[in-house]
């Protein structure tokens, strides 16, 4: 534990006291990163309060916390998390005491989490370049960077906001770094064209850049910006919809198909069957956002029903809780599914 530990006993039993109730002092030996780890104003350790419901206090380098057993054991297990997280260079914004107090609340969810190097510790995933480290923020996260290092072809279905297509092109960019790969294709189905595109201004790369700009975003943070424009050029990164990927074989590359949900049965299959040798085929979408014409079947849908335990083929699943954006996207998220649920009852009913 980094946090030296200076209390760590329950609390007096008085009648305002909860039975189960905790209380400890942690306190870490840089001054300086301790005051990065409690954020301005303590900001860090008031969202530590609210999410966990514990009372935590700094006093110049030391945090005094009380509460729940295992909500303060949790609180723990996160501000050592993100102290050492300080201590090798990194940083920590509100998002990382976020994901470090979801993972710390799933270990004590799950009786093994292979995320757990051991009880009192936290060791997430992460996606590594010269530029940029990117760890993951909640438990399905981790799950989905373990299954990218592992699985040759994975598929990363849920909501906006989850962090599927970004973590995707990040491990894509990883791979080329390394070595791994010799190039990355990045692919989108231009439904709402149509996937006809030649009545667009421009060559195929400014036709397609408008519904492949999630995918930039997500390179040029891994990639310094004059990289990325010079391995486009050379044709180390490809941009290209979905239509152009007919006969083809893709070998030695990281492939990436994005807004998976709106290709049709032939498309997916089509696309599936691009993989080449050496080749990693990434596939990310939302099952519950398809915009095909009413009765045209979603061949992310139909994969995964098809190609259910398939071997070497990895399906992470994220949810409304597993949204990293701002929180309100996951309330968002969950009063529209709610609000889907009833409608599907209702038809139901109706017949």
């Amino acid at each position: 534990m980094n946090g030296h530990e200076l209390v760590s006993s329950p609390a007096r039993q008085t009648r305002s006291a909860a039975p189960d109730a905790n209380h400890f002092v942690l306190t870490f030996e840089n001054n300086r990163l301790a005051s990065e780890l409690f954020g301005q104003f303590d900001q860090n350790l008031k969202l530590l309060e609210e999410r966990l419901h514990v009372d935590a206090r700094a006093r110049g380098n030391s945090v005094s916390i009380s509460g729940d057993v295992t909500a303060t054991n949790q609180a723990r297990r996160a501000l050592d998390y993100l102290y050492e997280r300080l201590q090798k260079g990194g940083s920590v914004e509100a998002s990382d005491v976020e994901g470090a107090i979801r993972m710390a609340v799933a270990a004590d969810d799950q009786l093994q989490l292979p995320t757990m190097e051991r009880k009192a510790k936290l060791s997430m995933a992460q996606i590594s370049t010269r530029k940029k480290t990117i760890v993951a923020r909640t438990p399905t996260q981790d799950t989905y960077i373990r299954a990218l290092e592992r699985a040759e072809l994975v598929f990363g279905v849920g909501p906006a906001g989850t962090g599927k297509t970004y973590l995707a092109v990040a491990h894509a960019a990883q791979l080329l770094e390394r070595g791994a790969v010799d190039r990355i294709i990045l692919s989108r189905p231009a439904v709402e064209a149509g996937e006809r595109l030649g009545f667009l201004p421009g060559d195929m790369k400014e036709k397609v850049d408008p519904y492949l700009r999630p995918l930039y975003d997500a390179l040029y943070d891994m990639i310094p910006g004059d990289k990325v424009e010079r391995a486009i050029t050379a044709g180390v990164i490809e941009i290209a919809p979905l239509a152009f990927m007919r006969g083809r074989t893709l070998s030695n590359a990281a492939v990436i198909l994005d807004e998976a949900q709106n290709t049709t049965s032939m498309q997916m299959k089509m696309f599936l069957t691009r993989l080449g040798e050496n080749a990693r085929m990434i596939i990310t979408g939302d099952p519950s956002q398809v915009d095909l014409p009413r009765g045209v079947k979603s061949g992310l849908v139909e994969a995964l029903h098809v190609l259910k335990g398939v071997e070497g083929i990895s399906v992470t699943r994220f949810k409304d809780v597993d949204v990293v954006r701002h929180p309100l996207v996951g309330r968002i998220v969950q009063a529209y599914d709610a609000q889907y649920a009833v409608h599907e009852e209702s038809e139901e009913v109706d017949r």
